[in-house]
């Protein structure tokens, strides 16, 4: 036990970084929809990304940053159409700005969109660190690796998992404690397909968990609470889960 002990203390792995990450992206976010806020404190913003990018020891912190910074427009009207989404989507939405300021899912589809840019860039770690930071905060997991288009809703956020290899194509709709995940576990399997496509105007009820990476949720389906999904769906199905509630009057 002791020369384990040893051993782990030759390595460091900059634990502290976990804050850094968290602050760099709350205020990442905060530039990415406040002017004002993106001149007061936007090159504070990449002079964090500049430094931990140093301390995951990776070259060229520049060039990512610009590539990165680049992204920005682009990624933010994705987010737009997603808080549009939203509004369409949700009776309980007031405003946009409801949308922006309160809503978890929407606020997990943000750090998803800018985490998923950094992968696209093959910046290693630092997106799964965004990705765990969002989980912890809105109870949502999303994996940066995951594809996902646009106009896209998570109602009420908790318990959300949508795995590496997930596709979701337009105007998606799902609700809390849906997963989206993998049948096997093996590590062999990496590389490959695990997790499922959900092709555009689906609609996916609480609980629901949709296993396998090829399984194809058809356009325009709905899924109903508690399914649980291994093969394919075709298009305009409704899926539910065949149960009774038998209720009985007590009698005194």
């Amino acid at each position: 036990m002791k020369e384990i002990v040893q051993k782990s203390q030759l390595v460091n792995y900059s634990m502290c970084l976990r804050d850094a990450v968290e602050i760099f992206t709350r205020e990442l976010i905060n530039c990415l929809f406040d002017e004002v806020y993106q001149k007061e404190h936007g090159e504070a913003t990449k002079q964090k990304f500049l430094r931990i990018l140093e301390r995951l020891s990776i070259d060229k912190k520049e060039c990512f940053w610009l590539d990165y910074e680049a992204s920005f427009p682009e990624i933010r009207r994705k987010l737009d159409l997603d808080a549009l989404a939203a509004l369409n989507s949700d009776p309980a939405a007031k405003s946009l700005r409801e949308i922006y300021l309160a809503y978890p899912g929407f606020y997990a589809i943000s750090v998803y969109r800018l985490s998923n840019q950094l992968l696209k860039q093959e910046i290693p770690v630092l997106p799964r660190m965004m990705s765990e930071f969002a989980h912890g905060t809105t109870g949502t997991d999303i994996h940066p690796g995951a594809e996902i288009g646009e106009s896209f809703h998570i109602d009420h956020a908790t318990g959300i998992v949508i795995g590496e290899s997930a596709i979701i194509k337009e105007h998606v709709k799902i609700f809390q404690g849906v997963t989206l995940g993998g049948i096997s576990v093996k590590k062999s399997l990496a590389s490959t397909k695990r997790h499922p496509t959900i092709l555009s105007n689906v609609t996916i009820y609480a609980n629901a968990t949709i296993l396998g990476g090829d399984v194809v949720i058809g356009e325009n389906s709905v899924i109903g609470a508690n399914v649980c999904i291994t093969e394919s769906i075709p298009e305009n199905s409704v899926v539910t889960v065949h149960s009774e509630n038998n209720i009985f009057q007590k009698k005194n």
